[in-house]
């Protein structure tokens, strides 16, 4: 498996990771053992990074995670795992962000009970709270970080300028947001910040919510999920023309002799060496379809053929309707 610094500080992790949001029946019923197949795979593949968050699930996630690890001894040592905190609910029941030192210090010992673990090896705030200076809750992180229960520091889904911000207060290690073939928002900016900066480019979605892979979620199943079935690029008609658009990819995959997922993974990782990426899955055969991608090198030949077939700006619909769009920092 093909291994990337987490940023300049390091340490090494699998060039791609497995987002655990899948753990907790995000895009459909999934089972414990389900993901512990999964796991198990990704130690045979040498998949290093897991990502959790305290929200996935209401805890499930990090729950089968700490299992996993609590009934296979030794397999702590070979995984490095992230997860994250920020996202609450207010007195009313609204969701909302809390960004003080005291929710994710409680927070963070929630997770690490529910992992069974006395530090996580990189802690994200999962949304930034836009009332408290971002330099003030890089300080927070930091406070975490000498009291021994994180080692890495990132923020998810901030703009450029909110990561040059956070680094003057210390060194953030990671910055995760949305990257694919479908959603390239990181190139107005994040993805040469973190460059600059020393920072890794954490990718997640990175087959496009399935869009990127040769079966994507069929059109009578999205009304079953939550997130999907109210996101617009899964609202038709914009369901039916990503569909149409992306068979080129499709067929591109199969003159290649690759599956579809592969070639949108190898496309992420070539955009820089800084970059990572956490594809969720449920399903054993088709994390071998990511790790495949992680081990493709592609010509420079077959990345233009692949912007050809869907060049920037190609999808229909925004990455997020107005209410799942509260939080993530606009830049452009």
């Amino acid at each position: 498996m093909k291994l990337r610094k987490l940023g300049k500080n390091g340490p090494e992790i699998s060039a791609l990771g497995i987002g655990a949001m899948s753990f907790a029946n995000f895009y459909g019923p999934t089972t414990e053992e389900n993901s512990y197949a999964i796991l198990h795979a990704a130690l045979e593949a040498g998949v290093t990074h897991i990502d959790t968050s305290n929200v996935y699930g209401m805890g499930r996630s990090e729950t089968t995670i700490g299992t996993f690890l609590r009934d296979n001894p030794g397999t702590r040592e070979r995984f490095h795992i992230a997860t994250k905190a920020a996202i609450t609910k207010d007195a009313q029941g609204n969701r909302c962000f809390d960004n003080s030192l005291a929710h994710l210090e409680s927070e963070l010992d929630g997770s690490l009970k529910r992992l069974g673990l006395d530090h996580v090896d990189l802690f994200y705030v999962h949304r930034r709270q836009a009332d408290i200076p971002i330099e003030e809750v890089a300080g927070h992180m930091a406070l975490l970080q000498q009291k021994g229960k994180i080692k890495g520091i990132g923020f998810s889904e901030i703009a450029p300028y909110s990561l040059r911000r956070a680094a003057t207060e210390c060194h953030v290690d990671a910055v995760q947001n949305e990257y694919s073939l479908a959603t390239r928002l990181p190139e107005m900016g994040l993805l040469r910040t973190c460059a600059e900066l020393g920072t890794a480019l954490v990718a997640f979605s990175s087959v496009g919510r399935s869009l990127l892979t040769d079966t994507p979620i069929p059109l009578e199943t999205i009304p079953n999920l939550e997130f999907l079935r109210v996101n617009p690029r899964f609202i038709e008609p914009n369901y039916s023309a990503n569909i149409a658009a992306t068979d080129g990819l499709r067929t591109y995959a199969a003159e290649l002799g690759h599956s579809t997922a592969a070639l949108a993974i190898a496309w992420v990782l070539a955009q820089g060496e800084h970059v990572v990426t956490i594809p969720g899955t449920r399903s054993v055969g088709h994390f071998a379809q990511l790790v495949e991608g992680a081990q493709l090198e592609l010509t420079p030949a077959q990345l233009a053929r692949i912007e050809e077939i869907l060049p920037v700006g190609w999808a229909w619909g925004d990455r997020y309707n107005e209410a799942q769009n509260i939080g993530p920092e606009r830049y452009c």
